[in-house]
Order: C-alpha cells, then structure tokens, then sequence
C-alpha cells in the first residue's frame, strides 16, 4: 500500500507532537509537515500537496474553515479531517460545507485518526459521535427522521438505502456487507446518489439525507 501523505495543522506545538508521534509508529502513515496556521498550511498545500490535512478550527489569524476552503481551492484532491474540540454547529457546518471531509474531537483515541485518515484516502467519511448528532440537529430543520422521503426524492429505492447508510457512516465495503451487494455495485450507487443530488462528496449527501428526512429513527 502507497504510504499516504500528512499534514498535521494545529496552533499547539505540543498537540501536533503528540500527533505526529503516534502517526509516525504507522509505516503506511507518513507526516509530511506541520502547520501552526491556517495561512502556513495553505502554504504548506501549495508546496506538498499532501493526501490528507488534519486541520484544527480556531488558530490566531485564518480559522480552519477558511484554510480548509482554500485547502480545497488551491489541491482538490487533498481531504480534510477537522480535528478540535469544538462540536457546535456553528463550528460543524460551517466546516464541512467548506469541504471537510471528516470531522473528530480530540478526545478521541489515536488509533481511530489513523483509521479516518486510512478512510479520508479513499473518500470514506469518518464523524465523532457527537457531531454526527450535531449535524442532525442542524440540517434537518423541523422534518422528523421518522417521517417517509419526500415524494419528488430523485433517488431510487435502493440509492435511498445506500444513502441512509453512508449517512450512517458506514464505508462502501459495509454498506455492500449490510446490503448483500458487490463492492463496485455499491459505488456505482454512490456515484449515481452524487450526481442526481448534484453534490460533491458523501458528506454533502449525508447533509442532504439528514435534511430530507430520510434518516429512519
């Protein structure tokens, strides 16, 4: 396997240390630089094109959701994995509609960073728990989860099964195990879901099933 390629961007040296240290045990894990603003990783982006940016949301100067926009503008296929403490949606939204791809907290263990940055590499969404019910709250307004799909819903009913579950966070190999489907079925689904919805990546479809009320209780 191709090592992917880090940046670790935080405003606390001590915490891209901390980081770095346990990513650098990984051997398909390779740390390529740290940031300590938002203005040096847009920099650092342009310099090294890294696979995956690890971006924290409040640093002095630029924020995260700006420098993941511009992340994003200046190396599209760089993902973005927010990691901060913050989980308010004022903070989640505004993030992921910049182009975050994941979004943890750093309470969480090492292990599951390596595992959303392995995730992150191939375009599978990874959120806390915390903010996957934050972004529940924020995006489905006053539609009910139990509520059926919408009647003018462009997805057929199997895409609507595919999207429940990534909404879910379930990766393409889960979501083919859970629905007895082949892998490069379940991506044709996806890319399918992407295009009717004309949205860019699973995480903006998993806005829209929360939104729509296609999320079963």
């Amino acid at each position: 396997m191709d090592e992917i390629t880090v940046l670790l961007t935080d405003d606390h040296a001590i915490v891209r240390q901390g980081v770095r240290a346990f990513l650098e045990t990984q051997p398909d894990l390779k740390v390529v630089g740290e940031a300590g603003s938002g203005e040096e990783a847009i920099r650092l982006c342009e310099q090294l094109a890294p696979d995956i940016v690890l971006m924290d949301l409040l640093m002095p100067g630029m924020g995260g959701v700006e420098a993941t926009r511009r992340v994003k503008a200046i190396s599209p296929r760089t993902q973005v994995i927010v990691l901060t403490s913050y989980h308010e949606d004022e903070h989640v939204v505004p993030a992921i509609r910049a182009g975050a791809l994941s979004y943890l907290l750093k309470d969480v263990a090492a292990g599951e960073i390596a595992t959303a940055i392995r995730k992150a590499a191939t375009g599978e969404v990874t959120l806390s728990p915390a903010i996957a019910a934050q972004m529940m709250k924020a995006v489905s307004g006053e539609r009910k989860p139990s509520e059926p799909p919408p009647p003018e819903s462009p997805l057929t009913t199997r895409e609507l099964e595919v999207i429940r579950l990534i909404a879910d966070g379930l990766s393409n190999t889960e979501i083919a195990e859970r629905l007895f489907l082949s892998e490069k079925t379940v991506k044709s689904h996806v890319s399918n879901i992407l295009a009717k919805l004309h949205v860019t990546d699973r995480t903006q479809a998993a806005v829209y099933a929360w939104r729509e009320g296609l999320m079963r209780p």
